[in-house]
């Protein structure tokens, strides 16, 4: 083969790949672009009067920066906010304490079964949330001892309408601890047992050796599990029956219960200060997530 001939062949393969590449980004832009249009919109309609609202139009004629602070005074959005909070910290905390320690048995520990164990785990990813609402709800209402619940977990409502119902239920879920499983399992066992010659015990290594090790799969953790809780609508839904109890999500579709008296610049005021947290924390977060997800599958 001549060097014409290479050279030719090499422009040809550079033209396919800046091709392809071109292709990509036009793809990636225009899914950038309807992904965040709808955000866009929300965000512009918190800045309009109810006038502006009746004819369609992207930018405000007035910024008007007072809808937020009349939106939270028409709902008690700040009691939304505080409820939402407190479930997305509870249910993180508790995530955090019961995947690591679950995952780390899986991957360090001598446990019998613990492949059939790891397949059970699996076999939970699969099987939708909304199958097992119902049971949960009855599970959640049959607590002993709780809300006016005898020995036998009757007479009364269980966890229904608690904050131990809102965050319990949900704290545990079976992808967290698969990927914690899978983090703990790429530490060398080398580190774990030198530990044990030291004469740590088995949670100081647990605790003090291997999970400050694992800190992108904990950002990661952290990161789904708030999500999951600060955007909770159907579980709230089905057990809180006070206004007293409602997350953020559940509190603003009651205010949009009404599509005819719905004052939709106060209603997308408050989705966007619902969002504002959520977009703050993945930006600082966001290095450490990226590297959780990408390492997840490192070994079986």
């Amino acid at each position: 083969m001549t060097s014409a001939t290479v050279s030719v062949v090499g422009q040809t393969k550079e033209s396919t790949v800046r091709t392809g590449r071109i292709v990509l980004y036009v793809a990636l832009t225009v899914g950038a672009i309807l992904m965040i249009t709808p955000f866009l919109w929300m965000v512009l309609t918190a800045f309009k009067s109810e006038l502006e609202i009746t004819k369609f139009s992207w930018l405000p004629g007035e910024l008007r920066w007072s809808n937020f602070v009349e939106a939270m005074q028409t709902a008690p959005f700040l009691r939304y906010f505080r409820n939402s909070l407190i479930i997305a910290v509870g249910e993180t905390a508790f995530t955090l304490a019961v995947c690591t320690t679950a995952g780390y048995a899986l991957a360090k520990l001598p446990i019998r079964g613990a492949k059939a164990l790891l397949s059970y785990f699996i076999l939970l990813l699969l099987v939708p949330f909304q199958i097992i609402l119902v049971p949960l709800f009855l599970i959640v209402k049959s607590v002993p001892l709780f809300g006016g619940n005898n020995i036998l977990g009757q007479g009364g409502i269980g966890w229904l309408n608690s904050w131990w119902g809102l965050i319990i239920p949900l704290g545990a879920a079976p992808l967290f601890t698969f990927l914690a499983r899978q983090f703990y399992v790429s530490i060398p066992n080398e580190l774990a047992q030198a530990a044990r010659v030291d004469g740590l015990g088995e949670f100081g290594i647990f605790w003090r050796i291997m999970t400050p090790l694992i800190k992108p799969a904990l950002i990661t953790i952290c990161v789904f599990q708030i999500e999951a809780a600060w955007n909770g609508f159907l579980w709230p839904l089905m057990i809180t029956t006070s206004d007293s109890m409602r997350p953020l999500q559940l509190g603003l579709a009651i205010f949009a219960q009404n599509p005819a008296e719905v004052q939709w610049p106060y209603l997308m005021a408050g989705t966007a200060l619902a969002t504002l947290p959520m977009i703050v924390m993945f930006v600082f977060a966001q290095k450490r997530f990226v590297e959780g997800m990408a390492n997840v599958g490192i070994k079986g």
